[in-house]
């Protein structure tokens, strides 16, 4: 059995830098063999950074290298149900950025394409292997604060995106708030039953001429009965806003912010902290890297993944959900998406 995964990385913006270095520096038994990008330069730019071999500017050359194992898919959504076609097609083990996709049938004919080859599929939901949010998952598994009752996230960016961005993003619901939707489910170990949104255009009015919101909050009906609250923001001027709270019959879990040192000032005024991390790339390193050592694990010894195409699907049925109540102002049952 092959003991070093090559993993080709498609995509060579933002999140694909974060999976080279992960996978080229963070995480033994593999390592980056190529990068793909249509900006063959911005693809040359990362691999000089990592010392990998080969660039390319079509991802199917990329997927026609015979010494490529895996890939991992970091572009924008609109490629990545065709990439996962094109990834299984051709026998290579799938790490899939989220969200899946923007249509639900295009999800469907992926995850087809996967099952139909056997290739290990991982879903990229990174905020699942956090520390603080698995030892949260554990804990309610056993049962420590007996049966959940009410759940609160809360995710807050430091500065919006561009307008440009949002334009393309598919909304703040599939592109931000969706790590909060599968961490509800992660954390509840629950399926939702009916969702109720809202939200508004506070920070960036401009968002609203593509149908968007800044802020944003939501209330899930899980089947259990229990309710979970996540609120959204694209700005927090105070750093990377990242909390939960998990409270049952027994007791409450909760996490809080990473800050940039472990400092606390204390003097006539009261107590002063350092800020929170700035952004995902420094609060969710290590989570970034659990999650690549429990990828090249699934290839390469036959785990299970933690998260399915199937966890991916459903994320975006609770995202579209979302964006339908917060246009019609009602709550949403799931199943009437699908």
């Amino acid at each position: 059995m092959v003991r070093n995964l090559k993993i080709g990385v498609i995509g060579a913006g933002r999140i694909g830098k974060v999976h080279a270095r992960t996978f080229s520096t963070l995480v033994s038994g593999a390592s980056v063999g190529a990068i793909a990008d249509t900006n063959g330069k911005a693809a040359h730019e990362l691999a000089s950074l990592y010392d990998v071999p080969k660039t390319y500017t079509d991802h199917k050359d990329l997927l026609a290298d015979p010494e490529i194992g895996a890939i991992a898919i970091c572009t924008p959504t609109e490629f990545h149900a065709p990439m996962i076609v094109d990834a299984a097609n051709a026998g290579k083990h799938i790490f899939c950025e989220k969200p899946l996709a923007f249509d639900l049938a295009d999800i469907d004919q992926a995850l087809e394409a996967v099952r139909k080859s056997g290739v290990t599929f991982l879903m990229g939901f990174n905020r699942r292997h956090d520390v603080g949010h698995t030892r949260i998952r554990r804990d309610v598994m056993a049962g420590r604060i007996g049966s959940p009752e009410l759940c609160h996230i809360i995710s807050r960016d430091p500065a919006p995106p561009t307008a440009e961005y949002i334009r393309t993003s598919g909304g703040i619901y599939v592109d931000m708030m969706i790590h909060d939707f599968d961490l509800s489910r992660y954390l509840l170990n629950d399926d939702p039953e009916e969702i109720f949104a809202t939200g508004s255009c506070l920070v960036e009015p401009e968002f609203a001429k593509y149908d968007d919101v800044d802020t944003a909050m939501v209330i899930i009906r899980f089947k259990s009965g229990a309710i979970c609250n996540i609120d959204n923001s694209r700005r927090a001027i105070y750093g990377y806003d990242q909390r939960v709270e998990v409270m049952g019959s027994k007791g409450r879990l909760s996490t809080y912010n990473m800050l940039e040192d472990n400092t606390q000032f204390a003097g006539p005024d009261g107590f002063q902290e350092p800020r929170a991390l700035n952004f995902f790339m420094e609060r969710y390193i290590p989570a970034f890297q659990a999650e690549g050592i429990h990828f090249v694990d699934c290839v390469l010894n036959g785990t299970t993944p933690s998260c399915t195409g199937m966890d991916g699907r459903a994320a975006v049925v609770m995202a579209k959900a979302a964006a339908l109540s917060a246009k019609t102002g009602r709550f949403v049952n799931v199943n009437e998406i699908g």
